[in-house]
């Protein structure tokens, strides 16, 4: 399928998860951020997975124009975190750039980390995202139910905003969330069309248009067809995604990039204080 929607149509895509701070990034950084304006990405989100990450995404998102930064602790870390990581992460989430906080969430699926463990760093996050007033980055893999309890736990608190990245769960779990006020994010496995993924793209289909996301979760989850033919993924082939969810759900995909880029900027509201590509 050829990818042809123009910038000047659509006002560039938000990649809302790209871990370029990875090693995988190491020998192109910028040439693969040059390859996302050429292909009409304006906005890169940049979430960390520990308290080293989080210092690499802010100087990223200081660096480079269009790159913005979250900051936190992946819960697949957590068991790695020493002492003072937590307090690196406090004072890096008001730095200019940073516009979220995360990569958090719950994990059953490895067993990197106790789960009480992810349990508390999860809450920390929770509670540091509501007291600065920003969004959430959530990881939720095979820990659909404890997720929810905890956020309709902090919710108690307060409004919690944020969104699932990656979304691999069942319509059932997507409507929870969505009752939650969350945003969700589809990223390269909702292009693919194995069995695993029948639930996942049925959900993909019935998301509210006002709560959906782009993201290529780089360099992981590369979509169909180019899976297999790249090393990694990167923020150059969202609109492989894009255009493969605006075919599930029905809808052309200029629209579908408008509504996209616009519910990005809704969620992430930092986004307006820092200057995005210019890609027309």
């Amino acid at each position: 399928m050829t990818y042809s929607v123009t910038c000047s149509q659509i006002g560039g895509w938000i990649d809302t998860h790209a871990h370029l701070d990875g090693v995988e990034f190491n020998a192109d950084r910028e040439a693969a951020l040059e390859r996302a304006w050429a292909a009409g990405v304006v906005a890169v989100i940049c979430p960390a997975i520990s308290a080293a990450s989080s210092e690499a995404v802010v100087r990223l998102a200081q660096s480079f124009p269009g790159v913005f930064g979250a900051v936190g602790i992946q819960p697949n870390y957590a068991a790695e975190a020493r002492d003072g990581d937590w307090d690196r992460i406090v004072a890096l989430a008001t730095e200019p750039g940073v516009l979220a906080i995360g990569e958090t969430g719950l994990d059953r699926h490895w067993d990197f980390t106790p789960f009480d463990t992810q349990q508390a760093f999860f809450d920390r996050h929770l509670r540091l995202a509501q007291s600065l007033d920003l969004p959430v980055i959530i990881h939720c893999r095979e820990a659909e139910a404890e997720t929810l309890a905890m956020l309709r736990e902090a919710s108690q608190r307060g409004p919690v905003r944020g969104v699932i990245h990656a979304f691999s769960g069942d319509w059932a779990f997507a409507q929870a969330c969505l009752d939650q006020g969350l945003y969700l994010s589809f990223a390269g496995s909702v292009t693919y069309t194995n069995k695993k993924f029948i639930a996942l793209r049925e959900a993909a289909k019935r998301v509210d248009p006002d709560r959906l996301l782009l993201e290529t979760d780089s360099p992981y989850l590369t979509p169909h067809p180019l899976r297999g033919k790249e090393k990694r993924n990167e923020p150059a082939y969202l609109p492989w995604t894009a255009q493969a969810l605006a075919d599930l759900r029905g809808q052309p995909v200029d629209e579908l990039a408008a509504l996209t880029s616009r519910n990005a900027r809704t969620l992430f509201h930092k986004l307006s204080e820092k200057t995005v590509v210019d890609v027309v």
